[in-house]
């Protein structure tokens, strides 16, 4: 995660249990884009054993990490919700169809791993409706200020078009590059036409 992403308040207690140590922060984070990786490949069931092989470290490493694989799961998505959240923020300065674009495409790819890990955490845990709270309070500004701007459809909502992009890329058995030409077209959808 970057280090100036903001952190919901209701997330920290998953970000702060990122290491202080550099060492150890590293394996860590190795471990989050191994599991996000595997699980997008293949499933929430996946091996732990391989998300350790991937990022390099012991099966050891893995469990003194993260000591559940809900508590991995937990962790790989509020990554994930809060790189999608961070590049709302690096964005602030692109022009307002072009932001618009650029959040909805990584959204499209933080969909991925939802739709690998979503079974898992539907169990009731409360992490799922405060990253969907910060992807609104991140997403929704950049959609208005489209609209504003006269370059997006003023006659969608932000709920609108995450259920859109979410309905075309998360089916099964979509490979990356069908999703996003998918995705493309879906968004393209949401400019305004004169």
């Amino acid at each position: 995660m970057p280090p100036s992403a903001p952190v919901p308040a209701a997330l920290a207690e998953v970000v702060a249990r990122r290491p202080k140590r550099a060492d150890a922060r590293r394996n860590h984070d190795a471990l989050l884009d191994a599991a996000r990786a595997v699980f997008a490949a293949h499933g929430a069931n996946a091996p732990l054993e391989e998300i350790a092989r991937r990022a390099n470290v012991g099966i050891a490493t893995l469990y003194r990490n993260f000591p559940t694989r809900q508590e991995l799961l937990e962790a790989v998505y509020v990554h994930e919700v809060q790189a999608l959240v961070a590049h709302a923020t690096d964005l602030a300065d692109e022009p307002d169809w072009d932001a618009l674009e650029a959040w909805l495409q990584r959204f499209v790819a933080y969909t991925a791993t939802k739709r690998a890990i979503l079974e898992e955490l539907a169990g009731g845990t409360p992490l799922l409706a405060t990253c969907f709270d910060a992807i609104v309070a991140a997403g929704e500004p950049i959609l208005r200020r489209a609209q504003h701007a006269g370059q997006a459809r003023a006659d969608v909502i932000f709920d609108d078009v995450l259920r859109l992009i979410s309905s075309v890329t998360m089916a099964p058995g979509m490979d990356p590059a069908q999703r996003s030409r998918i995705a493309g077209i879906a968004i393209d959808g949401l400019r305004r036409r004169d």
